[in-house]
């Protein structure tokens, strides 16, 4: 007799004011498996996930759980049947310790007393990280004070200290790096091995490739295939999730390239990057990669003045930026789209239009005031050309999708009239149906003659998108190479080596 799937939702239907956010998903995990689940934002995997957790109730279909019907769940009800969630938004305190957070509610306490022992809850604590992530972080540290993978460690670990019969992570690498992630994936093997039923939701379509048994693709809110998740091709998933081929992601462009838009000499940043010294054209797209602390993100807050060089000048259309500051920066008509947009490429709790304007409120004052008029018909011109997904310009920020998101943090700059524009992971997090109108915003920001810095860690985006790339190793660029010489196979032998293969004929740095 075949055992029952750990977890079975069929033929869920889901609608919201007449919008159907699904209609007729399926998804079936079997027990002690790692089931991927892909689709573009929008094609209902969050919805799903909220079912299961009980914070939406499905309007028709059917929840199994081991094989036993779940007329409803709560939040409550489907943890206690064996259902915990990693989300991507740390839900932790912000007051509390490392340790606190970690053990909240499991303290050790002194015997024959309710005082927590807190030399056995920092030792507990440090033996969980290190078991989990092979990582030490400090017991004593708050929780507001780690970095967003840091706090993403500490919710992981402190899910797997009572591993439940299935976990749910919720695009858990959007925040680690490559090291802290691959701890990650070894937790989720282990587990695996020991029968923890496992759902992986991720835009990393290579994560679901190397970690994943089967994967799931929703699209419109419908389940459109399950399939063997190593041996599917990444390209067979986002022709899936897209219904298009994978070269429709990337805009077909006839690059016109301009005067020297933005000039580096000699910039040194001690401790990241030393001697570096490039040149990019008006109209071109210079892609910028390495490995985590090559020193290629750090050239991206040094071109914007968020760190202080220790030598070397940049200058924008021939104009040298004096003060190296953020402020400076604009005033040469720099823009800087940074990796972590919830934290610093836009506010939240402010509206699209409020967003959008924010840093160019002086085109659209008079006599003192702000013209509403004009503001509201310049944002809504940029969210007809950006496709953003939004009720109204006065829908906040925070409701929007993380694709819309970032088309928002980067319309507040196409307002400002930037001519170099440092885009810093643009598409992290990002479904692939927004990474293609992402690539194609940039391109046509391209030919209209901005200077386009692309720092990305994804290969296949350096390849696609840009012109030319510059590759970093351990703070100096190892190669300088037209993209048209390369393919992902050559850009990763120089990333991880710094160095060109012999039977390559591609220029290498000066």
């Amino acid at each position: 007799m075949t055992a029952a799937p750990a977890l079975a939702l069929r033929d869920i239907r889901k609608s919201f004011g007449g919008v159907h956010a699904l209609d007729g998903a399926t998804l079936v995990v079997d027990r002690g498996s790692v089931h991927g689940l892909v689709g573009q934002n929008g094609a209902g995997k969050s919805t799903l996930i909220r079912i299961l957790a009980g914070i939406h109730h499905a309007d028709a279909g059917v929840i199994e759980i081991d094989g036993v019907e779940q007329p409803s769940l709560s939040p409550s009800k489907s943890e206690r049947v064996g259902i915990h969630f990693i989300h991507q938004d740390r839900l932790l305190a912000p007051t509390l310790t490392v340790a606190e957070a970690l053990l909240l509610g499991h303290e050790p306490r002194w015997s024959y007393t309710p005082f927590i022992n807190r030399q056995r809850l920092e030792a507990q604590a440090r033996l969980a990280l290190r078991k989990t992530f092979d990582i030490d972080l400090p017991p004593r540290a708050l929780v507001r004070d780690l970095s967003n993978a840091e706090q993403q460690i500490v919710q992981i670990t402190r899910a797997l200290l009572n591993p439940p019969k299935i976990l749910v992570f919720d695009e858990p690498t959007t925040a680690l790096v490559r090291r802290e992630a691959e701890f990650l994936f070894q937790a989720i093997r282990r587990l695996r091995a020991e029968g923890l039923t496992v759902l992986y939701i991720s835009h990393y379509l290579s994560e679901i490739g190397n970690l994943c048994d089967e994967v799931t693709v929703l699209r419109n809110g419908r389940d459109v295939a399950r399939v063997d998740a190593r041996s599917t091709p990444t390209t067979r998933l986002v022709s899936l999730m897209i219904d298009r081929s994978v070269e429709q992601l990337f805009p077909t462009r006839a690059p016109r390239f301009g005067e020297i838009g933005l000039e580096v000499e000699g910039l040194t940043l001690d401790g990241a990057f030393r001697d570096v010294s490039f040149r990019a054209r008006k109209g071109e797209i210079l892609g910028v990669t390495g490995l985590v602390g090559s020193g290629a993100k750090a050239l991206a807050r040094t071109l914007f003045g968020l760190s202080q060089p220790t030598s070397g000048a940049i200058r924008v259309s021939g104009a040298a930026m004096r003060a190296k500051s953020p402020r400076a920066a604009v005033a040469s008509k720099i823009a800087f789209v940074p990796e972590d947009r919830r934290r610093h490429g836009i506010a939240l709790g402010l509206s699209v239009r409020e967003n959008a304007t924010l840093a160019s409120l002086e085109r659209f004052r008079r006599f003192g005031f702000v013209t509403r008029r004009r503001e509201t018909a310049a944002v809504d011109s940029l969210i007809a050309r950006l496709s953003i997904r939004t009720p109204d310009a006065e829908t906040p920020v925070r409701a929007l999708s993380g694709g819309n998101q970032q088309k928002v943090a980067l319309a507040k700059w196409l307002i400002k009239g930037s001519e170099v524009i440092v885009l810093d992971e643009p598409t992290v997090g990002v479904d692939v149906g927004a990474k293609a109108e992402i690539y194609r915003e940039i391109a046509d920001l391209a030919a209209g003659g901005a200077v386009l810095i692309l720092v990305s860690s994804d290969l296949m985006e350096i390849e696609g998108l840009a012109d030319r790339a510059l590759v970093f190793f351990r703070g100096r660029i190892a190669a300088n190479v037209e993209t048209a010489q390369l393919n992902q196979d050559r850009l990763l032998t120089l990333v991880t080596t710094g160095r060109i293969p012999r039977d390559d004929h591609v220029e290498a740095a000066e």
